[in-house]
C-alpha cells in the first residue's frame, strides 16, 4: 500500500479550508450557470410527491407551446434563479395535488431543492421562495383536440 504524498494531501486541505465550496483552487475556477443552477432546482422540486406541475398558468400554457415547437425546456419552467461565486437564491412557483398538505409539500420541496443545488452545484443556497400557484385536480388535463381529419 502506497502513503499519500503529504504535499498534496496538504494542498487538497488548504483548498477545502480556503475556499468551501470547492469552485475555486489554486489550479483555477469553476464557474456555475444559472441556466444549470435552474435546471438541478426544478428537476429537485419534481421528485416530491405532492407537486403536480412548475410555473403559472400562463407560463405553462406558454411553456406548453413552446415545447412543442422545440424551443422551451419543461426542466425550467416555474423556476427562477440568481446565482453568484458561491451562493444562489430560488424562486420556484409550483402546483399540488389537491389533498396535499401545502405547508409539508412546501418544505420537502425547499428541502429537495437545497440538498440537490447544494450537492451537484457546491453552491450555498441562502433561500428557497416557493408560491403555490394552483391545486391540480384529477380530471382537470384538458385533453388534446381531436383531429379535424383522419
Amino acid at each position: 500500500m502506497s502513503t499519500p504524498d503529504p504535499t498534496t494531501a496538504q494542498r487538497t486541505e488548504v483548498t477545502r479550508r480556503d475556499l468551501g465550496g470547492g469552485l475555486a483552487s489554486e489550479r483555477g475556477q469553476t464557474t456555475i450557470g444559472e441556466g444549470v443552477v435552474t435546471k438541478v432546482a426544478g428537476l429537485a422540486a419534481r421528485e416530491v410527491p405532492g407537486v403536480y406541475n412548475l410555473g403559472g398558468g400562463a407560463s405553462r400554457a406558454i411553456g406548453s407551446v413552446t415545447q412543442k415547437v422545440g424551443l422551451g425546456d419543461a426542466r425550467t419552467q416555474g423556476v427562477s434563479v440568481e446565482a453568484g461565486e458561491k451562493e444562489a437564491a430560488i424562486d420556484i412557483t409550483i402546483v399540488i395535488e389537491y389533498g396535499e398538505s401545502i405547508p409539508r409539500v412546501a418544505d420537502a420541496v425547499r428541502d429537495q431543492v437545497i440538498k440537490r443545488v447544494e450537492g451537484i452545484t457546491g453552491l450555498t443556497v441562502v433561500e428557497v421562495n416557493i408560491t403555490v400557484n394552483d391545486l391540480y385536480f384529477p380530471g382537470d388535463e384538458v385533453p388534446d383536440e381531436a383531429p379535424r381529419v383522419s
